[in-house]
């Protein structure tokens, strides 16, 4: 929302063409500077550590981003047991705190908030329709409390728990949207970007598109085919993406989670901020219209998506201030050969190299092949053992 605008919902800004940036990666950043573990990878953070989530939510809102996420990622009640949080924090604590710390930092910049629902190791383990709606009630029941603005359904695999999940959203008489960890393959049982997205339109979703796992290019490439289906069958929707912020140009179908180097390696992949704004004008372009981040994606790369858009929006972020446009500032560096680098066409066609000597270009993904209903999936509330670590660390090896 422009300085001094008038708050609208999330479907009157999309209805009238606007475009809305989302936040970025709280789960991937909260856990390098030491909040949230990696492995686990659930929001307990929100209630333990309230100062982290909070100054992440300013950084996001001053960069530019018109909706903050309430940082419940993994914040159903079994995937906290199955992680060894309870009875330390229960699923509605942790979504309450979530919503709160979102809302109060939300209003000091008169941007929207959405709760966020995720997939389930219930669902995972086979669990029946009604046990995992049940799971998804539970943290709509605080969304519903707290007066969140809109709700998204992120980061599904399977579009049938996707489909569940908008069906306990839409409960709520407020705007839902819908989001798979999906690349161009389709989801793991392999259904299509288009009929997924038929799938969830139907199931109620007002915004369809994809999050998480695949770099922008994939993603964009992924909502394209989305919305060709959704228009094929006759059915309207709004789009949205929200990718990684890494390349993964090498990614099979269940994206980084495949990669050697996930998840303690992959900064040699990061996204600059000029690869930001080529992934913003290209979604633009495509006729996405709600625009974010996922995992890797830090304030500045959402600084990068404003000042690209900054003409659609009609204004730049505070966080532009002192940063210029496409290096605009280097023109008063010390140094002749970096002033020298201070407008756009360099910094477009620039191959930034890694520093690393042989260094690969890409990785082969890790292709175990199982997905729901394999027995290696089943979740279980206790710690793997070292014997059944040891039969792992066998199987991966045979695999590189």
């Amino acid at each position: 929302m422009a300085p001094g605008g008038t708050k609208k919902n999330i479907l009157e800004r999309l209805d009238a063409g606007e475009v809305v940036l989302g936040d970025g990666g709280y789960l991937f950043e909260l856990e390098k500077r030491g909040y949230v573990k990696a492995g686990p990878y659930t929001p307990e953070a929100a209630s333990e550590h309230p100062e982290a989530v909070r100054q992440l939510h300013r950084e996001f809102l001053r960069a530019g981003a018109d909706v903050l996420q309430t940082f419940t990622f993994y914040a159903s009640d079994d995937k906290l047991e199955n992680r060894g949080n309870a009875p330390r924090f229960t699923g509605k604590q942790i979504n309450e705190a979530a919503c709160d710390l979102a809302r109060e930092v939300a209003d000091e910049g008169g941007v929207l908030v959405a709760g966020g629902v995720s997939q389930t190791p219930s669902y995972l383990s086979c669990r029946s329709e009604d046990e995992v709606k049940a799971v998804f009630m539970k943290q709509v029941e605080v969304f519903v409390q707290k007066n969140v603005d809109f709700i998204i359904a992120e980061y599904f695999e399977h579009v049938e728990e996707a489909e569940w999940a908008v069906q306990v959203l839409k409960t709520t008489g407020k705007p839902t949207a819908a989001t798979l960890c999906i690349g161009p393959e389709g989801d793991l049982n392999g259904v299509t970007p288009g009929d997924c997205a038929v799938r969830l339109v139907r199931a109620g979703a007002d915004i369809v598109g994809v999050n998480c796992h695949f770099d922008p290019v994939t993603a964009v490439k992924t909502v394209k085919m989305m919305k060709e289906g959704v228009e094929k069958a006759g059915l309207k929707a709004h789009y949205m993406v929200q990718p990684l912020a890494y390349h993964t140009p090498d990614c099979k179908r269940q994206g980084f989670i495949e990669l050697f180097e996930f998840p303690f390696s992959l900064e040699p992949r990061l996204l600059t901020r000029w690869d930001i704004q080529k992934y913003a004008r290209e979604a633009y372009d495509s006729g996405i219209r709600y625009i974010g981040g996922c995992c890797g994606f830090q304030p500045y790369h959402t600084r990068a998506l404003a000042e690209e858009l900054a003409e659609e929006r009609g204004f730049l972020p505070a966080a532009s201030e002192k940063h210029g446009t496409w290096g605009s500032g280097l023109e008063m560096h010390t140094k002749p050969w970096v002033r020298a680098r201070a407008r756009r066409e360099y910094w477009e066609k620039l191959k930034p190299a890694s520093g690393r000597p042989c260094c690969p270009s890409m990785s082969f993904p890790d292709e175990w092949g199982v997905t729901k209903g394999d027995a290696e999936l089943m979740q279980q509330k206790e710690s793997t053992t070292q014997d059944e670590l040891k039969v792992l660390f066998e199987k991966s090896a045979t695999n590189q």
